[in-house]
């Protein structure tokens, strides 16, 4: 099976790189992928002492006492285009793509 690939209008082939981890023990929380993601791929989420995954509130009064990080998460993996620009943009390189099969 090959690569999922995409013809450019300039005639260039290009195979798209679909998030598919982000390394949370590098992950500093800065929401810069966050910012630059208009596919609502990624959310930020806290990570308490036992390393669990901690729902942050929707208001802006999180609950600093439940989390010791926030990290960001894949909450929407299907809207994901494979553009990588969340990997270009973190500054800890925390992501992990790859291209998909056709």
């Amino acid at each position: 099976m090959s690569e999922f690939s995409v013809v450019l209008p300039g005639g260039k082939l290009w195979v798209p790189q679909f998030v598919g981890e982000i390394d949370q023990e590098k992950c500093i929380g800065c929401g810069r992928c966050y910012k630059v993601c208009g596919r609502e791929v990624l959310a930020m989420v806290g990570i308490n002492e036992d390393g669990d995954v901690v729902k942050l509130s929707l208001d802006d009064e999180d609950d600093e006492d439940e989390y010791d990080k926030k990290v960001m998460s894949i909450d929407n993996v299907a809207n994901c285009v494979g553009c990588e620009a969340c990997a270009k943009i973190c500054p800890k390189q925390c992501y992990t793509h790859g291209a998909v099969a056709a």
